[in-house]
């Protein structure tokens, strides 16, 4: 353990003095080492599968569930989907030393805010592999450096991912110890790693709502934390039936593991027995389970749904599990969803503009849409690239996290000799 503990500790150092270089590097050093990363995943893909495969086969005779699995599980097509999201980052704007909020004070100095790296980002993360990829991308496009800590269960996944990527960063002048991935798995590590603010400058934990809590309580840094999305799509009495079957059809089932998935469906009572059968026999050929309140219940018995119980609320299922409820009003669905929200992405169905304006002004989520589905809450689908994680919170960042939201500011001051009366 001890020499696990100095390892971190010398990656951690190693990434603090890389930091210094990368905060300065062109912006086209940064973006060739991004096309270098995205070509080398595609020239190195069955390292990366095969690892992935001893990952898996290890999961499943363990028995973790399917959610889990899907999250866990790399392919040909999701690498080459992983390579395309770096290579978009590359093409985005550089952040890095944006001025704003430029302006001449009264005494003649000019004051602006200028765009600067965080510094060294700390991840924590489980089981999804492709955040490997993600975060450093991000953070080497923002001029971070990055030590990762993945999970166990996908330890040689994520190992291998950081061999790619040091190995390319490398090639294209980038200082290699702006990649750090820690190799051992030990659980004490995570709580030592907590305490490093003094080459850690922000942490962002990636997982289950044990691993985010654990991180926020015990962190001496600041925390870039990812909340657990449980998301609501309400059917406004002014929906447009079929748009509302496919927009649910798709929140819910498109990939039901993730946390952007439809998990509750409101129903508004007065197109509740013309729609629900309609989105019932959708779902029910893609082996949805529909958890129903009472109202329901009734619409549907000839679905074989399940009564819901009140644990069924407020539940992130990551599986083809859905609630449903009928309510009576536009009020009534605001104030369960105030109730029960995780405040990550929340949907109205509606043809009825005051009632989308309404819903878009009193719902507080990170996202928050009018006839789309919630799958979309994604910075690739946000035109981020890729993303750190999807931000709950209300300070610093909410929603996606890309680029600037790695980035800080610093005050810039050019003065002709003032001095304060």
């Amino acid at each position: 353990m001890q020499s696990d503990i100095e390892e971190l500790e010398a990656k951690g150092k190693a990434a603090k003095a890389a930091s210094r270089t990368l905060a300065h590097l062109p912006t086209h050093v940064k973006n060739n080492a991004l096309l270098a990363i995205a070509d080398s995943l595609a020239a190195r893909e069955q390292e990366v599968l095969d690892a992935n495969r001893l990952d898996y086969e290890a999961a499943q005779a363990g028995g973790m569930d399917e959610a889990m699995l899907d999250r866990l599980m790399l392919s040909s097509s999701r690498l080459q989907a992983i390579a395309s999201d770096v290579r978009t980052v590359a093409a985005l704007p550089d952040p890095i030393g944006e001025a704003f909020d430029t302006r001449t004070l009264p005494n003649g100095m000019r004051i602006e805010r200028r765009r600067v790296p965080m510094g060294v980002i700390g991840a924590i993360y489980e089981s999804r592999p492709n955040v490997t990829v993600d975060i450093s991308c991000l953070c080497l496009k923002s001029g971070n450096a990055v030590v990762l800590r993945g999970g166990k269960e996908s330890i040689h996944s994520n190992s291998a991912l950081a061999r790619v990527i040091k190995d390319a960063i490398r090639e294209a002048g980038v200082p290699g110890d702006a990649v750090q991935f820690i190799e051992s798995t030990e659980r004490e590590l995570v709580g030592h790693m907590l305490k490093m603010n003094n080459v850690i400058d922000l942490i962002i934990p990636r997982g289950g709502e044990g691993l985010v809590g654990f991180v926020v309580e015990n962190a001496t840094m600041p925390v870039l934390a990812s909340g657990v999305g449980i998301c609501h799509t309400y059917v406004d009495k002014e929906a447009e039936l079929d748009a509302a079957v496919a927009i649910a059809f798709n929140a819910k089932v498109q990939r039901p593991t993730v946390c952007n998935a439809l998990d509750c469906l409101l129903v508004h009572s007065a197109v509740a027995e013309r729609y629900l059968p309609l989105i019932a026999a959708e779902w029910s050929r893609a082996g949805v389970e529909m958890h129903c309140d009472e109202r329901a219940l009734r619409i549907l018995s000839s679905f074989s749904p399940v009564p819901a119980t009140d644990s069924d609320w407020g539940k992130e299922f990551l599986s083809l599990v859905a609630a449903v409820k009928v309510v009576d009003s536009l009020d009534e669905a605001l104030d369960h969803i105030d109730r029960y929200s995780s405040k990550h992405s929340e949907a109205i169905v509606t043809e009825d503009y005051t009632a989308a304006m309404r819903f878009l002004e009193e719902v507080d989520a990170s996202c928050v849409y009018v006839n789309a589905s919630t799958r979309f809450t994604d910075g690739g689908q946000f035109g981020l690239g890729a993303e750190v994680g999807i931000s709950t919170n209300k300070f610093h960042a909410r929603g996606p996290m890309g680029l600037r939201e790695l980035t800080t500011y610093k005050w810039v001051i050019m003065g002709s000799g003032q001095v304060r009366p």
